[in-house]
């Protein structure tokens, strides 16, 4: 085993860049071609189908069975010319991923046996049933109910991955039930638009439609895939669940934004072409701050179509790390001593007017209505910051929050020193105080002494999970492996329940004789004052913030199982329910998923774990401690007992720490396993994942350290996994 650890380790080296090449001369010439959008809907569907597509994506209209036969035909043909010979509902079930049923095109032309024909009707593309019994579902499905739908979405648009054809589509259960991320993604933005357009009308009546936006920042690590598959590890669980840090890791910060390493060059030009192929728009690519560790980034698109193609850009990532040498970790933590990764969430929200209702404005209106989105979505997070930290847990993402890399474990939120300036003094002044603009297009509030706040001059702070920064607020907790929905649908959904609370408080003040402007003033001063406690633009990673937040009655639950309660609160069920996003036995459902999904993470890596120490550390360090006492034994066949005794002194001491460390690994495996046995008699999933946690979790961490420290004194010709020196810096 040793061996092949050489041999990859040689072949890595070896290594050369793939040569890629751009599929035309510019990207402009190829960009979407691989995506049925309206260019190709120009182009395959007569005029009148436009129109009703366009209103049913855009209005909401009703998607009637004419208008699907019709885009069915359309889409077919587009498809068959681009080579597809298969198609699929391509879905988002609650396993983190993505998932597919492929069918050919064929169909009999008429009796069974007869010749065959490429067929696809508006029914095929509206709906198809999968086996929901198959899926994660909490209990809603039984085994033996396998009857679900998935159902065309038809504001994301078709793709051709390959020869297939791939329908983005919600999936349901048989009693209306969502089992998947897409629908309660699809009414959160619906929720979002409501509330938010009847708050903008307070400002500018001819708002019709509000758009939640989201621009994601993919971070990955890449190990070559020779050194990749003799890690059964990484293999299995994603993470390096042994292995002692590199003497040079990150401290020098040399990796972050340093030059790309050829071999990943062309791994990311790749990425590129084939990303730009399905329309979605890469803009920025670079080295993290962990050595192998890199991102790229899109330009910002309409929340529902950036989450189906951050997921679709990663099943692609995978498919070509492949093609390159590579193996690709999304693994929030795969290596320890080095940061992690995430997947930052930039969210904001605009107008069809094409006003960013979370950018400064030019007139005093503008400003007001800047601030009141701004307090809102403060007092919402405020409200709800167990639910959102809730939204982004897992037991991967466990690893990297609060470990001094990444945000911690406790929602809080920045807003820069001008815009906190700018709260302070609105909640000090009279309500008859306007905020105005300077030449300069800075915002200020008409009071002496307040900063204006320019458009470009905002400040940032790493440590903050949830950061204003200009225009739009970066949710930064979000794991890399994460589907972004989880994330996005909460922060819609509490926002357009705090907007649609803030507009029944001024109505019914003006109701009650204020002005508007003296009744938006008089509630955001009110909601300024209670949300104040969620502000904080100092240190996240200090010990001193931790004893601070627990003060102010932030959440600060580090269980992973517990941290899920917050979904199935009785004010999260009726925030939920009150927007129509979810029902309280859909809470309760996807709770129970994701129990039982921790529980099974952490059972794989108990056993991954366990096999690795058994079957490849314990013997490579007995076989050493052989060759010592085998040495020792020689010395005092040669030396007499004194002299033996002092040449032999370093051998005997490592002979016994090695006996002793592999008594202590030993035992603490034997306790880990009964500590697992003991977890999965347990019924109840949040009792057994909680179990999980606090029994099982705890011995690797102890058995590691003692497996890393035998990492230092073993032979390393003996040694047979990867070293992170190799991991990390053969590239």
């Amino acid at each position: 085993m040793s061996n092949l650890r050489f041999k990859a380790v040689e072949e890595a080296f070896k290594k050369k860049a793939v040569a890629v090449s751009a599929p035309a001369a510019l990207t402009s010439d190829y960009y979407g071609a691989y995506v049925f959008n309206k260019e190709q809907w120009a182009k395959y569907l007569p005029k009148e189908t436009v129109k009703a597509l366009t209103g049913v994506i855009e209005k909401g209209e009703t998607l009637n069975r004419s208008l699907a036969d019709s885009v069915a035909a359309g889409m077919k043909t587009w498809a068959i010319e681009k080579g597809a010979t298969h198609y699929t509902h391509w879905f988002q079930p609650l396993t983190e991923g993505t998932a597919e049923k492929h069918d050919s095109f064929i169909e009999y032309s008429g009796a069974p046996g007869s010749p065959v024909i490429e067929e696809f009707s508006g029914k095929l593309l509206a709906q198809q049933e999968p086996d929901a019994s198959s899926f994660p579902s909490g209990g809603i499905r039984n085994t033996f109910e396998a009857r679900g739908y998935t159902a065309w979405d038809p504001s994301s648009p078709a793709f051709i991955v390959s020869d297939t054809l791939c329908i983005p589509t919600v999936f349901i259960s048989y009693t209306g039930e969502a089992l998947d991320y897409k629908t309660p993604l699809l009414k959160s933005l619906n929720a979002v638009d409501k509330a938010a357009t009847e708050v903008c009308h307070y400002f500018d009546p001819s708002v019709k439609k509000v758009v939640s936006y989201l621009g994601w920042e993919q971070e990955y690590f890449l190990v070559d895939d020779g050194l990749y598959a003799t890690r059964p590890d990484l293999m299995l669980t994603g993470r390096t669940l042994l292995g002692h840090e590199s003497a040079k890791n990150q401290q020098l910060e040399d990796h972050y934004f340093g030059s790309v390493p050829t071999r990943v060059q062309a791994y990311m030009q790749d990425i590129e072409f084939e990303g730009y192929k399905y329309g979605i728009p890469i803009k920025t690519r670079h080295n993290e701050v962990a050595p192998n560790q890199f991102e790229f980034a899109p330009i910002f698109g309409e929340t529902n179509l950036a989450v189906d193609q951050n997921l679709l850009i990663m099943s692609i990532m995978k498919k070509v790390a492949r093609r390159h040498g590579f193996r690709l970790l999304l693994h929030e933590k795969p290596f320890a001593g080095v940061n992690g990764s995430g997947k930052h969430n930039n969210w904001s929200l605009g107008t069809d007017t094409g006003v960013g209702l979370l950018t400064p404005g030019k007139t005093p209106e503008e400003n007001l209505q800047f601030i009141t989105f701004v307090v809102n979505i403060l007092l919402a997070v405020y409200k709800n910051n167990a639910l959102l930290k809730a939204s982004i847990m897992t037991a991967q993402n466990a690893h990297r929050l609060g470990a001094n890399e990444a945000p911690p474990a406790i929602i809080s939120v920045f807003l820069g020193t001008q815009i906190s300036a700018v709260l302070d003094k609105l909640e000090a002044s009279s309500s008859e105080e306007a905020i105005v603009m300077d030449a300069k297009q800075g915002m200020k509030l008409g009071i002496p002494k307040i900063p204006e706040v320019l458009l470009d001059n905002t400040d940032r702070n790493r440590t903050s999970p949830f950061a204003f920064t200009g225009n739009r607020f970066e949710f930064r907790a979000v794991g890399s492996s994460a589907n972004c929905a989880s994330a996005m649908l909460t922060l819609n959904s509490i926002v357009a329940a705090q907007l649609v609370e803030f507009k029944k408080n001024v109505d019914a003040k003006i109701a009650g004789g204020a002005s508007k402007e003296k009744a938006i003033f008089d509630i955001l001063k009110q909601y300024i004052k209670e949300s104040k406690v969620i502000r904080f633009d100092g240190n996240g990673y200090s010990e001193g913030w931790k004893a601070e937040a627990k003060k102010r009655g932030l959440d600060c639950e580090t269980s992973v199982p517990v941290i899920y309660d917050a979904y199935t609160t009785p004010a999260t069920i009726a925030l939920f329910e009150s927007i129509g996003v979810f029902s309280e036995r859909e809470l309760h459902a996807r709770n129970e998923v994701k129990w039982e999904t921790y529980t099974k993470k952490i059972q794989i890596e108990a056993r991954v774990l366990g096999d690795l120490v058994m079957n490849h550390i314990i013997p490579v360090a007995t076989r050493y401690q052989s060759s010592l006492l085998d040495n020792v034994y020689k010395i005092h066949q040669v030396y007499d007992k004194a002299k033996a005794a002092k040449l032999s002194a370093h051998d005997t001491s490592t002979i016994e720490e090695i006996s002793e460390r592999i008594a202590i690994i030993k035992t603490k495996v034997e306790e880990l396993v009964e500590a697992r046995k003991v977890a999965n008699k347990i019924e109840d999933e949040r009792a057994k994942a909680v179990t999980y946690h606090d029994k099982v979790i705890p011995y690797f961490d102890e058995i590691r350290y003692h497996v890393d420290k035998l990492e230092l004194i073993v032979d390393d010709e003996l040694w047979t996994l990867p070293k992170y020196r190799e991991l990390l810096f053969i590239r």
